[in-house]
Protein backbone atom coordinates (compact mmCIF):
# COMPACT_ATOMS: atom_id res chain seq x y z
CA UNK A 1 0.00 0.00 0.00
CA UNK A 2 1.05 3.61 -0.51
CA UNK A 3 2.33 5.45 2.56
CA UNK A 4 -0.94 7.03 3.62
CA UNK A 5 -2.98 3.84 3.82
CA UNK A 6 -2.96 2.12 7.20
CA UNK A 7 -4.85 0.61 10.11
CA UNK A 8 -7.62 2.86 11.52
CA UNK A 9 -7.94 4.93 8.33
CA UNK A 10 -11.13 6.41 6.92
CA UNK A 11 -11.91 5.90 3.23
CA UNK A 12 -14.37 8.11 1.37
CA UNK A 13 -17.97 6.86 1.48
CA UNK A 14 -20.52 6.92 -1.35
CA UNK A 15 -21.50 8.41 -3.71
CA UNK A 16 -17.76 8.40 -4.48
CA UNK A 17 -15.59 5.32 -4.67
CA UNK A 18 -12.41 5.28 -2.60
CA UNK A 19 -9.18 5.02 -4.58
CA UNK A 20 -6.64 2.53 -3.21
CA UNK A 21 -3.12 2.19 -4.58
CA UNK A 22 0.30 0.86 -3.78
CA UNK A 23 3.51 -0.59 -5.15
CA UNK A 24 4.35 -4.07 -6.42
CA UNK A 25 6.41 -6.12 -8.81
CA UNK A 26 6.14 -4.78 -12.34
CA UNK A 27 3.59 -6.71 -14.39
CA UNK A 28 2.23 -8.65 -11.40
CA UNK A 29 -1.48 -8.77 -10.55
CA UNK A 30 -2.58 -7.48 -7.15
CA UNK A 31 -5.83 -8.70 -5.63
CA UNK A 32 -7.55 -6.34 -3.21
CA UNK A 33 -10.14 -7.78 -0.83
CA UNK A 34 -12.47 -5.81 1.45
CA UNK A 35 -13.98 -7.90 4.23
CA UNK A 36 -16.29 -7.25 7.17
CA UNK A 37 -15.74 -7.84 10.86
CA UNK A 38 -16.86 -11.49 10.52
CA UNK A 39 -14.39 -12.10 7.69
CA UNK A 40 -17.13 -12.07 5.05
CA UNK A 41 -15.76 -10.80 1.73
CA UNK A 42 -17.61 -7.64 0.70
CA UNK A 43 -15.67 -6.82 -2.45
CA UNK A 44 -12.74 -8.05 -4.51
CA UNK A 45 -10.73 -6.04 -7.06
CA UNK A 46 -7.71 -6.81 -9.18
CA UNK A 47 -5.12 -4.40 -10.55
CA UNK A 48 -1.93 -4.77 -12.53
CA UNK A 49 1.34 -3.23 -11.41
CA UNK A 50 2.32 -0.74 -14.14
CA UNK A 51 4.53 2.20 -14.97
CA UNK A 52 8.10 3.13 -14.26
CA UNK A 53 7.49 3.26 -10.51
CA UNK A 54 5.69 -0.08 -10.31
CA UNK A 55 2.35 1.16 -8.97
CA UNK A 56 -1.12 -0.39 -8.97
CA UNK A 57 -4.39 1.48 -8.53
CA UNK A 58 -8.01 0.47 -8.10
CA UNK A 59 -11.30 2.17 -7.26
CA UNK A 60 -13.55 0.49 -4.71
CA UNK A 61 -17.29 0.33 -5.28
CA UNK A 62 -19.06 3.17 -3.41
CA UNK A 63 -19.70 2.11 0.19
CA UNK A 64 -22.15 3.23 2.87
CA UNK A 65 -20.55 4.81 5.91
CA UNK A 66 -19.53 2.47 8.70
CA UNK A 67 -17.10 -0.30 9.62
CA UNK A 68 -14.86 -1.80 10.78
CA UNK A 69 -13.50 -3.46 7.66
CA UNK A 70 -10.25 -5.17 6.73
CA UNK A 71 -8.46 -4.44 3.46
CA UNK A 72 -6.03 -7.02 2.09
CA UNK A 73 -3.66 -6.66 -0.86
CA UNK A 74 -2.21 -9.90 -2.26
CA UNK A 75 0.52 -10.36 -4.83
CA UNK A 76 1.54 -13.99 -5.31
CA UNK A 77 2.39 -15.42 -1.90
CA UNK A 78 2.73 -11.99 -0.27
CA UNK A 79 -0.14 -10.16 1.40
CA UNK A 80 -0.68 -7.10 3.59
CA UNK A 81 -3.85 -6.49 5.62
CA UNK A 82 -5.05 -3.14 6.98
CA UNK A 83 -7.54 -3.40 9.85
CA UNK A 84 -10.12 -1.21 11.59
CA UNK A 85 -10.97 0.62 8.34
CA UNK A 86 -14.09 2.82 8.26
CA UNK A 87 -15.93 4.54 5.46
CA UNK A 88 -16.96 8.14 6.04
CA UNK A 89 -15.93 11.60 4.84
CA UNK A 90 -12.28 12.54 4.30
CA UNK A 91 -11.18 16.18 4.71
CA UNK A 92 -7.76 17.59 3.85
CA UNK A 93 -6.45 20.41 6.08
CA UNK A 94 -3.59 22.54 4.78
CA UNK A 95 -1.87 25.88 5.25
CA UNK A 96 0.74 27.50 7.45
CA UNK A 97 1.27 27.84 11.21
CA UNK A 98 -2.29 28.73 12.21
CA UNK A 99 -3.34 25.42 10.67
CA UNK A 100 -0.36 23.66 12.24
CA UNK A 101 -1.16 24.96 15.78
CA UNK A 102 -2.02 21.86 17.78
CA UNK A 103 -4.86 21.15 20.19
CA UNK A 104 -2.26 21.54 22.96
CA UNK A 105 -1.86 25.24 22.08
CA UNK A 106 -5.44 26.50 21.92
CA UNK A 107 -7.75 28.06 24.48
CA UNK A 108 -9.15 25.47 26.92
CA UNK A 109 -6.56 22.99 25.66
CA UNK A 110 -6.87 20.63 28.62
CA UNK A 111 -10.64 20.34 28.15
CA UNK A 112 -10.28 19.80 24.41
CA UNK A 113 -7.65 17.10 24.92
CA UNK A 114 -9.71 15.38 27.60
CA UNK A 115 -12.69 15.24 25.22
CA UNK A 116 -10.69 13.42 22.53
CA UNK A 117 -11.59 9.96 23.81
CA UNK A 118 -15.26 10.64 23.03
CA UNK A 119 -14.54 10.71 19.28
CA UNK A 120 -13.08 7.31 18.31
CA UNK A 121 -14.63 7.58 14.82
CA UNK A 122 -12.81 10.79 13.96
CA UNK A 123 -9.48 9.48 12.67
CA UNK A 124 -6.36 11.62 12.21
CA UNK A 125 -3.33 11.51 9.91
CA UNK A 126 -0.48 14.01 9.51
CA UNK A 127 2.12 14.21 6.76
CA UNK A 128 5.58 15.36 7.77
CA UNK A 129 6.92 18.66 6.44
CA UNK A 130 8.80 17.94 3.21
CA UNK A 131 9.90 19.81 0.11
CA UNK A 132 10.92 18.70 -3.35
CA UNK A 133 11.97 20.33 -6.60
CA UNK A 134 10.07 17.63 -8.50
CA UNK A 135 6.56 16.21 -8.15
CA UNK A 136 6.68 13.13 -5.91
CA UNK A 137 4.43 10.08 -6.27
CA UNK A 138 4.26 9.26 -2.57
CA UNK A 139 4.93 11.01 0.74
CA UNK A 140 8.54 10.96 1.89
CA UNK A 141 7.67 10.85 5.57
CA UNK A 142 4.67 10.72 7.89
CA UNK A 143 4.44 12.50 11.25
CA UNK A 144 1.32 10.68 12.42
CA UNK A 145 0.01 7.49 10.75
CA UNK A 146 -3.76 6.99 10.79
CA UNK A 147 -4.75 7.00 14.46
CA UNK A 148 -7.67 6.93 16.84
CA UNK A 149 -7.50 10.29 18.67
CA UNK A 150 -5.83 10.31 22.06
CA UNK A 151 -4.96 13.37 24.08
CA UNK A 152 -1.23 13.27 24.67
CA UNK A 153 0.03 10.99 21.93
CA UNK A 154 -1.45 12.54 18.82
CA UNK A 155 -3.68 15.57 19.40
CA UNK A 156 -1.29 17.37 21.74
CA UNK A 157 2.03 16.00 20.55
CA UNK A 158 3.70 19.43 20.69
CA UNK A 159 3.66 22.98 19.39
CA UNK A 160 3.05 23.42 15.64
CA UNK A 161 3.51 19.69 15.03
CA UNK A 162 0.36 17.53 15.27
CA UNK A 163 -2.48 17.46 15.45
CA UNK A 164 -3.96 20.62 13.93
CA UNK A 165 -6.49 22.23 16.26
CA UNK A 166 -8.52 23.83 13.47
CA UNK A 167 -8.63 20.53 11.59
CA UNK A 168 -9.53 18.50 14.69
CA UNK A 169 -12.22 20.90 15.92
CA UNK A 170 -13.79 21.07 12.45
CA UNK A 171 -13.70 17.29 12.07
CA UNK A 172 -15.13 16.71 15.50
CA UNK A 173 -17.95 19.15 14.76
CA UNK A 174 -18.65 17.48 11.41
CA UNK A 175 -18.91 14.14 13.21
CA UNK A 176 -21.37 15.61 15.72
CA UNK A 177 -23.44 17.12 12.90
CA UNK A 178 -23.39 14.17 10.50
CA UNK A 179 -22.91 11.11 12.71
CA UNK A 180 -20.59 9.50 10.14
CA UNK A 181 -16.89 8.65 10.56
CA UNK A 182 -14.55 11.50 9.62
CA UNK A 183 -10.99 11.16 8.34
CA UNK A 184 -8.71 14.16 8.77
CA UNK A 185 -5.49 14.58 6.80
CA UNK A 186 -3.17 17.36 8.01
CA UNK A 187 -0.65 18.77 5.52
CA UNK A 188 0.69 22.05 6.92
CA UNK A 189 3.96 23.94 7.35
CA UNK A 190 4.36 27.25 9.20
CA UNK A 191 5.68 30.38 7.55
CA UNK A 192 4.94 29.23 4.02
CA UNK A 193 3.53 31.38 1.19
CA UNK A 194 0.87 30.21 -1.23
CA UNK A 195 3.46 29.98 -4.02
CA UNK A 196 5.12 27.00 -2.27
CA UNK A 197 1.76 25.15 -2.23
CA UNK A 198 1.03 25.97 -5.89
CA UNK A 199 1.77 23.87 -8.96
CA UNK A 200 3.67 25.42 -11.84
CA UNK A 201 0.33 25.71 -13.65
CA UNK A 202 -0.90 28.16 -10.99
CA UNK A 203 2.29 30.20 -11.03
CA UNK A 204 2.20 30.44 -14.82
CA UNK A 205 -1.48 31.45 -14.83
CA UNK A 206 -0.69 34.31 -12.44
CA UNK A 207 2.49 35.44 -14.13
CA UNK A 208 4.77 34.45 -11.26
CA UNK A 209 8.25 32.88 -11.61
CA UNK A 210 8.17 29.10 -11.90
CA UNK A 211 11.87 28.54 -11.22
CA UNK A 212 12.07 25.89 -8.53
CA UNK A 213 15.77 25.27 -8.99
CA UNK A 214 16.99 28.44 -7.32
CA UNK A 215 18.20 28.58 -3.75
CA UNK A 216 15.85 29.57 -0.99
CA UNK A 217 15.19 33.29 -0.94
CA UNK A 218 14.72 35.46 2.16
CA UNK A 219 12.69 33.63 4.76
CA UNK A 220 9.37 34.97 5.98
CA UNK A 221 8.97 34.47 9.68
CA UNK A 222 6.61 35.56 12.39
CA UNK A 223 8.49 33.62 15.05
CA UNK A 224 10.45 34.77 18.07
CA UNK A 225 13.81 36.35 17.50
CA UNK A 226 14.11 35.31 13.85
CA UNK A 227 13.79 38.09 11.31
CA UNK A 228 15.48 36.27 8.40
CA UNK A 229 16.65 39.21 6.29
CA UNK A 230 13.43 41.17 6.80
CA UNK A 231 13.26 44.78 7.86
CA UNK A 232 12.91 45.04 11.63
CA UNK A 233 9.48 46.61 11.24
CA UNK A 234 8.22 43.41 9.63
CA UNK A 235 9.45 41.13 12.39
CA UNK A 236 7.32 40.70 15.47
CA UNK A 237 8.64 38.86 18.52
CA UNK A 238 6.15 37.50 21.06
CA UNK A 239 6.80 37.96 24.79
CA UNK A 240 9.61 35.85 26.20
CA UNK A 241 7.42 33.72 28.43
CA UNK A 242 8.21 30.41 26.76
CA UNK A 243 11.14 28.16 27.53
CA UNK A 244 12.92 29.13 24.33
CA UNK A 245 16.21 27.91 25.74
CA UNK A 246 15.02 24.33 25.45
CA UNK A 247 16.65 22.19 22.79
CA UNK A 248 13.40 21.97 20.81
CA UNK A 249 12.11 25.44 20.07
CA UNK A 250 8.32 25.66 19.73
CA UNK A 251 8.94 27.85 16.68
CA UNK A 252 11.03 25.38 14.71
CA UNK A 253 8.30 24.94 12.06
CA UNK A 254 7.42 28.61 11.69
CA UNK A 255 9.73 29.52 8.88
CA UNK A 256 9.03 27.11 6.08
CA UNK A 257 10.29 27.10 2.51
CA UNK A 258 9.40 29.97 0.19
CA UNK A 259 10.47 28.36 -3.10
CA UNK A 260 7.60 28.04 -5.59
CA UNK A 261 5.93 24.61 -5.85
CA UNK A 262 8.17 22.73 -3.41
CA UNK A 263 5.33 21.87 -1.01
CA UNK A 264 2.92 21.12 -3.85
CA UNK A 265 5.53 18.70 -5.15
CA UNK A 266 6.28 16.92 -1.86
CA UNK A 267 3.10 17.21 0.24
CA UNK A 268 0.08 17.68 -2.07
CA UNK A 269 0.97 15.88 -5.32
CA UNK A 270 1.48 12.53 -3.50
CA UNK A 271 -2.09 12.73 -2.16
CA UNK A 272 -3.86 13.31 -5.48
CA UNK A 273 -5.09 9.72 -5.74
CA UNK A 274 -6.97 10.10 -2.47
CA UNK A 275 -10.76 10.51 -2.73
CA UNK A 276 -11.72 13.61 -0.71
CA UNK A 277 -14.94 15.20 0.54
CA UNK A 278 -13.53 18.65 1.19
CA UNK A 279 -10.57 20.92 1.96
CA UNK A 280 -9.95 23.35 4.85
CA UNK A 281 -7.23 25.98 4.31
CA UNK A 282 -5.66 28.47 6.75
CA UNK A 283 -2.88 30.39 5.04
CA UNK A 284 -2.03 33.92 3.98
CA UNK A 285 0.01 35.56 6.72
CA UNK A 286 3.24 34.90 4.77
CA UNK A 287 1.71 36.57 1.72
CA UNK A 288 1.22 39.85 3.55
CA UNK A 289 4.97 40.12 2.89
CA UNK A 290 5.20 38.41 -0.50
CA UNK A 291 3.15 38.96 -3.67
CA UNK A 292 0.28 40.34 -1.59
CA UNK A 293 -1.57 41.90 -4.51
CA UNK A 294 -1.23 38.77 -6.64
CA UNK A 295 -3.19 36.75 -4.06
CA UNK A 296 -6.46 37.60 -5.81
CA UNK A 297 -5.09 35.48 -8.65
CA UNK A 298 -3.00 32.85 -6.86
CA UNK A 299 -5.66 31.81 -4.36
CA UNK A 300 -8.58 31.23 -6.78
CA UNK A 301 -6.09 29.61 -9.17
CA UNK A 302 -4.79 27.27 -6.46
CA UNK A 303 -8.35 26.22 -5.58
CA UNK A 304 -9.22 25.52 -9.21
CA UNK A 305 -5.95 23.68 -9.79
CA UNK A 306 -6.23 21.50 -6.67
CA UNK A 307 -9.78 20.59 -7.68
CA UNK A 308 -8.71 19.58 -11.16
CA UNK A 309 -5.73 17.64 -9.84
CA UNK A 310 -7.66 15.75 -7.13
CA UNK A 311 -10.52 14.99 -9.54
CA UNK A 312 -8.12 13.69 -12.18
CA UNK A 313 -5.86 11.86 -9.73
CA UNK A 314 -8.80 10.01 -8.16
CA UNK A 315 -10.11 8.81 -11.55
CA UNK A 316 -13.03 11.22 -11.24
CA UNK A 317 -14.07 10.11 -7.74
CA UNK A 318 -13.26 13.41 -5.98
CA UNK A 319 -15.92 15.80 -7.24
CA UNK A 320 -14.77 18.47 -9.71
CA UNK A 321 -16.09 21.31 -7.51
CA UNK A 322 -14.50 19.93 -4.35
CA UNK A 323 -15.82 22.05 -1.42
CA UNK A 324 -13.04 24.35 -0.28
CA UNK A 325 -13.26 26.21 3.04
CA UNK A 326 -10.75 28.74 4.31
CA UNK A 327 -10.08 31.11 7.19
CA UNK A 328 -9.84 34.81 6.43
CA UNK A 329 -6.80 36.29 8.17
CA UNK A 330 -7.11 37.23 11.82
CA UNK A 331 -4.97 40.02 13.34
CA UNK A 332 -1.31 40.70 14.04
CA UNK A 333 -0.17 44.12 15.31
CA UNK A 334 -2.34 46.51 17.28
CA UNK A 335 -2.48 50.03 15.83
CA UNK A 336 -0.39 49.16 12.78
CA UNK A 337 -0.88 51.51 9.82
CA UNK A 338 0.17 48.76 7.40
CA UNK A 339 -2.78 47.67 5.25
CA UNK A 340 -1.27 44.43 3.89
CA UNK A 341 -3.48 42.29 6.14
CA UNK A 342 -6.57 44.22 5.02
CA UNK A 343 -5.58 43.87 1.38
CA UNK A 344 -4.92 40.17 1.73
CA UNK A 345 -8.29 39.56 3.45
CA UNK A 346 -9.93 41.25 0.47
CA UNK A 347 -7.85 39.25 -2.02
CA UNK A 348 -8.83 36.02 -0.21
CA UNK A 349 -12.32 36.60 -1.65
CA UNK A 350 -10.96 37.40 -5.16
CA UNK A 351 -11.78 41.06 -4.39
CA UNK A 352 -15.52 40.35 -4.12
CA UNK A 353 -15.87 40.41 -0.34
CA UNK A 354 -17.94 37.26 0.16
CA UNK A 355 -17.82 33.65 -1.00
CA UNK A 356 -18.96 31.60 -2.75
CA UNK A 357 -18.81 33.90 -5.76
CA UNK A 358 -18.36 33.61 -9.53
CA UNK A 359 -14.58 33.37 -9.28
CA UNK A 360 -14.66 31.05 -6.27
CA UNK A 361 -17.63 28.67 -6.54
CA UNK A 362 -18.31 26.06 -3.87
CA UNK A 363 -16.11 27.82 -1.31
CA UNK A 364 -16.83 29.01 2.23
CA UNK A 365 -14.99 31.37 4.57
CA UNK A 366 -14.58 31.79 8.31
CA UNK A 367 -14.06 35.47 9.16
CA UNK A 368 -11.52 35.72 12.01
CA UNK A 369 -10.63 39.42 12.26
CA UNK A 370 -12.56 39.63 15.57
CA UNK A 371 -10.60 36.78 17.20
CA UNK A 372 -7.38 38.70 17.89
CA UNK A 373 -5.21 37.52 20.78
CA UNK A 374 -2.62 40.14 21.67
CA UNK A 375 -1.26 38.11 24.59
CA UNK A 376 -0.96 34.75 22.88
CA UNK A 377 2.24 33.08 24.16
CA UNK A 378 2.86 32.00 20.57
CA UNK A 379 2.81 35.59 19.31
CA UNK A 380 -0.27 37.63 18.38
CA UNK A 381 -0.07 36.21 14.84
CA UNK A 382 -1.31 32.95 16.43
CA UNK A 383 -4.65 33.55 18.19
CA UNK A 384 -5.64 30.74 20.57
CA UNK A 385 -9.39 30.83 19.93
CA UNK A 386 -9.62 28.15 17.28
CA UNK A 387 -13.06 27.01 18.49
CA UNK A 388 -14.84 29.97 16.90
CA UNK A 389 -12.76 29.50 13.75
CA UNK A 390 -13.85 25.86 13.52
CA UNK A 391 -17.49 26.70 14.29
CA UNK A 392 -17.59 29.26 11.47
CA UNK A 393 -15.95 26.77 9.12
CA UNK A 394 -18.50 24.14 10.17
CA UNK A 395 -21.41 26.42 9.23
CA UNK A 396 -19.89 26.95 5.78
CA UNK A 397 -19.20 23.25 5.35
CA UNK A 398 -22.76 22.27 6.26
CA UNK A 399 -24.19 24.86 3.87
CA UNK A 400 -21.80 24.50 0.93
CA UNK A 401 -20.49 20.93 1.14
CA UNK A 402 -23.56 19.27 2.63
CA UNK A 403 -26.31 21.37 1.07
CA UNK A 404 -28.06 22.80 4.14
CA UNK A 405 -29.70 25.60 2.14
CA UNK A 406 -31.40 27.32 5.06
CA UNK A 407 -28.25 27.66 7.17
CA UNK A 408 -26.80 31.15 7.61
CA UNK A 409 -23.04 30.65 7.35
CA UNK A 410 -21.66 34.14 6.79
CA UNK A 411 -22.11 37.60 8.23
CA UNK A 412 -23.96 40.55 6.67
CA UNK A 413 -22.54 42.14 3.52
CA UNK A 414 -23.60 45.40 1.82
CA UNK A 415 -25.82 45.05 -1.20
CA UNK A 416 -26.08 48.74 -2.16
CA UNK A 417 -25.14 52.24 -1.06
CA UNK A 418 -27.29 55.32 -1.75
CA UNK A 419 -25.88 58.83 -1.46
CA UNK A 420 -28.10 61.62 -0.09
CA UNK A 421 -26.11 64.57 -1.40
CA UNK A 422 -28.20 67.36 0.12
CA UNK A 423 -28.04 65.87 3.62
CA UNK A 424 -24.44 64.65 3.32
CA UNK A 425 -25.37 61.07 4.16
CA UNK A 426 -24.58 57.66 2.74
CA UNK A 427 -27.10 54.85 3.36
CA UNK A 428 -25.56 51.38 3.17
CA UNK A 429 -28.00 48.47 2.88
CA UNK A 430 -26.95 45.04 4.15
CA UNK A 431 -28.04 41.54 3.17
CA UNK A 432 -29.03 40.50 6.70
CA UNK A 433 -30.42 41.89 9.91
CA UNK A 434 -27.71 43.82 11.72
CA UNK A 435 -26.53 43.70 15.31
CA UNK A 436 -24.47 46.80 16.14
CA UNK A 437 -22.08 45.68 18.88
CA UNK A 438 -19.61 48.54 19.04
CA UNK A 439 -21.57 51.79 19.03
CA UNK A 440 -18.49 53.92 19.68
CA UNK A 441 -16.41 52.18 17.03
CA UNK A 442 -15.62 53.96 13.80
CA UNK A 443 -15.16 51.41 11.06
CA UNK A 444 -16.23 52.97 7.75
CA UNK A 445 -14.14 55.07 5.36
CA UNK A 446 -15.05 56.70 2.05
CA UNK A 447 -12.83 57.68 -0.86
CA UNK A 448 -13.23 60.09 -3.71
CA UNK A 449 -10.88 61.63 -6.21
CA UNK A 450 -9.17 60.24 -9.26
CA UNK A 451 -6.25 58.14 -8.01
CA UNK A 452 -6.23 54.39 -7.63
CA UNK A 453 -7.07 52.63 -4.36
CA UNK A 454 -3.47 51.45 -4.07
CA UNK A 455 -2.27 55.05 -3.77
CA UNK A 456 -4.66 55.83 -0.96
CA UNK A 457 -3.22 55.60 2.49
CA UNK A 458 -5.23 56.34 5.54
CA UNK A 459 -3.87 59.16 7.68
CA UNK A 460 -3.48 58.55 11.38
CA UNK A 461 -3.76 55.34 13.35
CA UNK A 462 -6.79 53.42 14.43
CA UNK A 463 -9.01 54.85 17.11
CA UNK A 464 -8.65 52.76 20.24
CA UNK A 465 -7.73 49.70 18.19
CA UNK A 466 -10.78 49.92 15.93
CA UNK A 467 -10.70 50.48 12.23
CA UNK A 468 -12.73 53.60 11.61
CA UNK A 469 -15.47 53.93 8.98
CA UNK A 470 -13.84 55.88 6.18
CA UNK A 471 -14.67 57.66 2.97
CA UNK A 472 -12.01 59.01 0.66
CA UNK A 473 -12.49 62.47 -0.78
CA UNK A 474 -10.40 64.63 -3.04
CA UNK A 475 -9.17 68.06 -2.10
CA UNK A 476 -6.68 70.49 -3.59
CA UNK A 477 -4.08 69.47 -1.03
CA UNK A 478 -4.39 65.78 -1.72
CA UNK A 479 -6.00 64.07 -4.72
CA UNK A 480 -6.98 61.05 -2.63
CA UNK A 481 -7.62 60.86 1.06
CA UNK A 482 -9.51 58.37 3.18
CA UNK A 483 -11.83 60.11 5.62
CA UNK A 484 -13.78 58.83 8.56
CA UNK A 485 -17.47 58.32 7.96
CA UNK A 486 -19.13 58.37 11.40
CA UNK A 487 -22.19 56.18 11.87
CA UNK A 488 -25.30 58.30 12.32
CA UNK A 489 -27.84 55.52 12.63
CA UNK A 490 -28.17 51.75 12.36
CA UNK A 491 -31.45 50.19 11.24
CA UNK A 492 -32.39 46.56 10.94
CA UNK A 493 -30.63 46.30 7.56
CA UNK A 494 -29.06 49.73 7.00
CA UNK A 495 -26.17 51.80 8.26
CA UNK A 496 -26.30 55.57 7.73
CA UNK A 497 -22.95 57.35 7.52
CA UNK A 498 -22.20 61.07 7.79
CA UNK A 499 -20.10 62.58 5.00
CA UNK A 500 -19.70 66.01 6.58
CA UNK A 501 -15.98 66.21 5.77
CA UNK A 502 -16.46 65.01 2.24
CA UNK A 503 -17.50 67.81 -0.11
CA UNK A 504 -16.69 66.10 -3.39
CA UNK A 505 -17.67 62.99 -5.26
CA UNK A 506 -17.47 59.83 -3.15
CA UNK A 507 -15.57 57.15 -5.07
CA UNK A 508 -14.99 54.52 -2.40
CA UNK A 509 -16.17 53.09 0.88
CA UNK A 510 -14.35 50.62 3.09
CA UNK A 511 -15.08 48.84 6.34
CA UNK A 512 -12.73 47.27 8.90
CA UNK A 513 -9.74 48.07 6.70
CA UNK A 514 -6.95 47.61 9.22
CA UNK A 515 -4.51 45.01 10.45
CA UNK A 516 -6.33 44.88 13.81
CA UNK A 517 -9.82 46.20 13.00
CA UNK A 518 -11.57 45.38 16.27
CA UNK A 519 -11.22 43.81 19.69
CA UNK A 520 -12.14 40.24 20.62
CA UNK A 521 -15.70 39.43 19.48
CA UNK A 522 -16.33 43.18 19.31
CA UNK A 523 -16.38 44.29 15.69
CA UNK A 524 -19.12 46.84 14.99
CA UNK A 525 -21.42 44.71 12.83
CA UNK A 526 -22.69 41.14 13.28
CA UNK A 527 -25.78 39.24 12.29
CA UNK A 528 -28.24 37.69 14.73
CA UNK A 529 -26.31 34.41 14.56
CA UNK A 530 -23.21 36.15 15.92
CA UNK A 531 -21.24 36.09 12.66
CA UNK A 532 -19.19 39.23 11.94
CA UNK A 533 -19.69 41.31 8.82
CA UNK A 534 -16.59 40.76 6.65
CA UNK A 535 -14.39 43.69 5.64
CA UNK A 536 -14.93 45.28 2.26
CA UNK A 537 -13.51 47.89 -0.09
Amino acid sequence: FASYYGDHMVLQQKPSGAVVWGHGELGAMVTLTLSGASGLVIMEKTAQVKGPSGAWTTVLEPMDWGGPYALTAEQGLENVTLRDIYFGDVWLCSGQSNMAMTVLQVANASQELAAAARYPYVRVFAAAPARSSEELEDLEQIDLPWSIPTAAENLGHGNFTYFSAVCWLLGRSLYEALGTPIGLVEVAWGGTPIEAWSSRRVLKACGLPEDTGRKEGPQISFCHGACFNLKAALCFAPPLNLALSSSTSPYQHLSGPQTPSVLWNAMIHPLLNMTLRGVAWYQGEANTLLNTDQYNCTFPALIADWRWAFHTGSAGQTEPLLPFGFVQLSTYRHGSADDSFARLRWHQTADLGVVPNARMPSTFMAVAMDLGDEHSPYGSIHPRDKQNVAHRLLLGAMAVAYGDKGLVFQGPFPTRAVLEVTRGLLNVTYSQELIWRQRDAQAFEVRSGISSPKSCRREGSTDGGFSSPQVCCSSQASPCQWLLAPVVAVGSHTVTLALSDCRTLVLGLRYAWAEWPCEYLACPLYNSQGLPAPPFL
